[in-house]
């Protein structure tokens, strides 16, 4: 699963929200590194909606009416799947740092 996509779903997961809220929610929870654009994240919310892991309903806000999205059973089974995936990558990455860190500090010790 996209990083991004994987975020979409964190938002989602908390709580029902509108498309710039998500947008928003997504970039201030990556400190800024994920930052979807409307022309990315709509077609997102569209292709989550059309495979059951979002429902939308219409309300209006000052005036305005806007979708709000709410995550599906199915769709927090995706995010629970997502999360998995994403801290054995983070494990995996991490356990990796280590052991480049250990070797490069044991190449610079040798004396051969």
């Amino acid at each position: 699963m996209a990083l991004s996509r994987f975020f979409v779903l964190q938002v989602l997961h908390d709580g029902p929200a509108h498309g710039y809220d998500i947008a928003r929610a997504v970039e201030r929870t990556t400190n800024g590194c994920c930052s979807p654009s409307e022309g990315a994240l709509y077609p997102t919310l569209r292709e989550f909606e059309q495979g059951g892991y979002v429902t939308s309903e219409s309300e209006v806000v000052s005036g305005r009416e806007r979708k709000v999205y709410t995550l599906t059973d199915k769709g927090r089974d995706a995010f629970k799947v997502g999360l998995e995936a994403w801290m054995d990558a983070t494990a995996t990455l991490i356990e990796t740092g280590r052991a480049a860190a250990a070797r490069s500090k044991a190449k610079g010790n040798c004396r051969c």
